[in-house]
């Protein structure tokens, strides 16, 4: 079961996040549903994306278009789940941090280049959840997913450049990849539970 530092704020923004195929996903509708009168899941804008006909290319230029796309459409998108569900609580299906992680020249130029820095993506969450890539165990992470392309060594590179950004965030739970993905969704939920009914 992972372990919380949770501050007593009201949690209104939890971002759900951590490298392909950790089951944060999973988690998120699993939760969404057993309480969808105050939770909304903001779904993953780079999956709305890619469906929707956006190229998975590894060409440094078109990767730096694809992710100031998803950093737009999610701040956006966000506000948009905030405007129409003022009660709820959100859980995003990642955040505007994940882009320096993903950026072609690093983080820290990421964020010059969409005008912002790191501590300022962070402040926009009240919470994160960080799911460890299921690769980090030697675990099969496509799962017959047509949108993911990466391999169990690129899984785990981008799990710890996501890892390294967001731990800076003082809410921040990691859920460690488990041998039972069942246990290991359930400890999910339980911390993204115990966030949401903190008093």
């Amino acid at each position: 079961m992972p372990k919380l530092k949770t501050s007593k704020q009201e949690i209104r923004k939890i971002a759900l996040t951590g490298g392909p195929g950790g089951g944060k996903s999973t988690a998120a509708k699993l939760f969404q549903l057993e309480y969808k009168d105050f939770i909304s899941l903001v779904p993953e804008v780079a999956t709305m994306l890619f469906r929707g006909g956006f190229p998975r290319v590894d060409s440094p230029l078109v990767l730096e278009s694809i992710q100031k796309s998803i950093f737009h459409v999610q701040m956006n998108l966000e506000d948009t789940y905030a405007t129409l569900y003022p009660h709820h609580t959100l859980l995003c299906d990642r955040g505007t941090v994940d882009g320096g992680a993903y950026w072609p020249m690093g983080a820290e130029d990421f964020y010059k280049t969409m005008n912002t820095n790191l501590s300022d993506e962070l402040s926009r969450y009240d919470a994160v959840i960080f799911f460890e890539t299921a690769a980090a165990g030697g675990m099969a992470i496509d799962l017959g997913n047509p949108i993911r392309t990466e391999d169990q060594r690129k899984a785990i590179e981008i799990d710890q450049r996501l890892r390294d950004l967001w731990s800076k965030h003082p809410n921040f739970v990691h859920v460690k990849n488990e041998t039972s993905f069942l246990q290991k969704i359930m400890g999910g939920i339980k911390a993204i539970d115990t966030l949401v009914n903190q008093k």
